[in-house]
């Protein structure tokens, strides 16, 4: 089957954003007087939100009294820092520029609510080429929902059995899957050591963007 709209998650799969989330992190970290943690340690956590960040930083859960406020100000740093650091992973450009010139349509569905996800795309200069840009805001769904996948394809204008989404969590495969999609998963981006994506249920899995190409 030819494959009309290729779909990214964005945070471990598009962009290289753990730079900046760790920057931002540990600006949190210093701002309470605690010692800040290493960019291993932050990079796995970055695919499951600020949530999954702050309980790395922090050890704490979304049910803490000091929670609300910390993401507060994680978030309030890392937007005023969401694109020093942080660029496509390598291969994107290229896989992007090959995509269009095969009329293939992409875009990005992402959790990350789209106050985030809008100006670190147009920072990218990547905002005006997508053909969709879903974020965990823009339907009254996120991931693992497929939803969101379904929305971006309809925005696109293309079948999502003629749609492919490439992700690096689990969620990201089964919102794929019951959206109706390929799927493929990103081993480049933010796996954990724990993570065990050969029972995922993935169509594929790639270790460079470029790779997808061959996938097509």
């Amino acid at each position: 089957m030819t494959i009309e709209c290729v779909l990214f998650d964005l945070d471990g799969t598009f962009a290289d954003t753990a730079p900046d989330l760790h920057f931002a992190l540990n600006q949190v970290l210093a701002k309470h007087g605690r010692q800040p943690i290493s960019y291993q340690q932050i990079r796995p956590a970055v695919s499951h939100g600020s949530q999954a960040m702050l309980k790395v930083g922090f050890g704490i859960e979304p049910d803490d009294p000091r929670f609300s406020q910390l993401q507060k100000d994680f978030l309030a740093i890392y937007l005023n820092n969401i694109a020093v650091q942080t660029k496509p992973f390598d291969g994107i450009p290229a896989l992007i520029e090959r995509l269009e010139q095969r009329a293939i349509r992409w875009g990005i569905v992402t959790n990350k609510p789209a106050w985030l996800t809008d100006p670190l795309m147009r920072e990218l200069d990547m905002h005006q080429r997508a053909s969709a840009i879903v974020s965990g805001d823009t339907t009254p769904y996120t991931k693992p929902h497929p939803e969101p996948v379904r929305h971006a394809c309809q925005l696109a204008g293309v079948d999502p059995a003629r749609s492919l989404y490439v992700g690096d969590a689990i969620r990201d495969i089964q919102a794929g899957r019951h959206a109706g999609t390929k799927t493929l998963i990103a081993l480049f981006g933010y796996l954990s050591d724990d993570d065990e994506p050969s029972k995922w249920e993935a169509d594929g899995q790639v270790s460079h963007p470029l790779e997808i190409l061959h996938w097509l």
